[in-house]
């Protein structure tokens, strides 16, 4: 079964840290959890302050469906103002291979 992930790289917005932007995210994580096709959501950050959040699911329509639906219907939501918006490097990827424990 494939699995896409929709991988996003971004800093902060100016004088917020990233788990001011983890935090920011309460309602998009509830969204994402009845999105079609949604399997799981991490946030990482770098040693340099940049944000990774990655969200995968089942295909690329329910990908960009939930993307969709986080720029649309929650765009409202406290985290658009937790990002520095000119640092958004946002793109769709598919998993080649995954490897179990």
């Amino acid at each position: 079964m494939p699995e896409i992930l929709e991988v996003t790289t971004l800093r902060p917005a100016p004088g917020l840290t990233p788990e001011d932007f983890v935090a920011a995210n309460a309602d998009i994580n509830e969204y994402l959890k009845g999105r079609p096709g949604f399997r799981w959501r991490r946030i990482v950050v770098r040693d340099d302050g940049t944000v990774l959040d990655i969200v995968a699911y089942d295909s690329i329509e329910h990908a960009r469906s939930g993307a969709a639906g986080i720029t649309g219907e929650m765009g409202g939501s406290p985290v658009h103002e937790a990002i520095d918006h000119s640092s958004v490097d946002w793109q769709f990827t598919t998993v080649l291979q995954h490897v179990e424990p």
